[in-house]
């Protein structure tokens, strides 16, 4: 989450809301000995993407960046970011942005297409989907690499927590950076926004918290300039400024 500037302010800007009804592949297969049905496995084009190549978010995970080309280009866009102090936390509530993973959201992909946004990340980066008899958006088991931690997590709903949806523009950062001041629907885009959200393993979303780049990157070093690139792809689709130290610190994860 190819054009010259894949990734760049321009083409982040030009993504419209004629992606919102796109549906990623979640056919039914063969009935379990629960009734549940299993999905497809694997997003067709591959399990993770880069971000560069994958501007709007509808693409799995995040692929590492090892070419110099790529490791450039992601030092461009954190280049063009904007910068400015953290705001206080005053007035903060996760309400503002609306109820969580709600599917009404409009101006994102895959807003408005009959499952929430949970399930619609789980079904984006899970592979060996399980659904929920009679459904083909309720998943309930599937198996998930992690890309923060670089380790395989098999989930069951019954430990839903295991596995959490991270907003890799933190809400709380964000409204320290500005969003405080923006209309309810702005917010409802960011905490929709599948740009802005990767399922990952529970305990490192718990550890990141409302952390910029500076003070939490994922653990797997590998893909830390692919977390970068995301955090500013995200920054830059809705006019957020960073902090300069948060800055530093994603431009020196993409150094040669």
């Amino acid at each position: 989450m190819s054009h010259k500037r894949v990734g760049g302010v321009r083409f982040l800007r030009a993504v419209t809301v004629a992606t919102a009804g796109v549906l990623l592949v979640s056919g039914c297969g063969g009935l379990g000995d629960d009734g549940s049905s299993a999905g497809p496995g694997p997003a067709p084009g591959g399990r993770v993407v880069s971000p560069l190549k994958n501007p709007d978010g509808t693409k799995p995970g995040l692929a590492p960046l090892t070419t110099a080309e790529d490791r450039a280009e992601a030092r461009k866009l954190i280049e063009e970011l904007s910068t400015k102090g953290r705001g206080p936390k005053t007035g903060y509530d996760r309400d503002k942005f609306g109820y969580a993973w709600m599917d009404t959201a409009d101006g994102v992909p895959l807003a408005r297409n009959g499952c929430d946004t949970r399930n619609d990340l789980i079904r984006r980066d899970g592979q060996k989907l399980r659904f929920r008899a009679g459904s083909d958006c309720v998943v309930i088991a599937m198996t998930l690499d992690d890309p923060y931690t670089g380790t395989t997590i098999e989930w069951r709903k019954q430990q839903a927590s295991e596995v959490q949806i991270d907003h890799v523009v933190p809400l709380s950062y964000s409204w320290q950076m500005g969003s405080s001041r923006w209309p309810k629907s702005k917010r409802e885009q960011l905490a929709n926004d599948v740009l802005n959200l990767i399922p990952v393993q529970g305990r490192a979303n718990s550890a990141k918290g409302d952390s910029g780049p500076a003070s939490w990157l994922p653990p797997d070093k590998q893909v830390r300039c692919s977390y970068a690139v995301r955090f500013a792809q995200v920054a830059h689709k809705y006019d957020l400024a960073v902090t300069r130290a948060d800055k530093a610190t994603m431009l020196k994860q993409c150094e040669d």
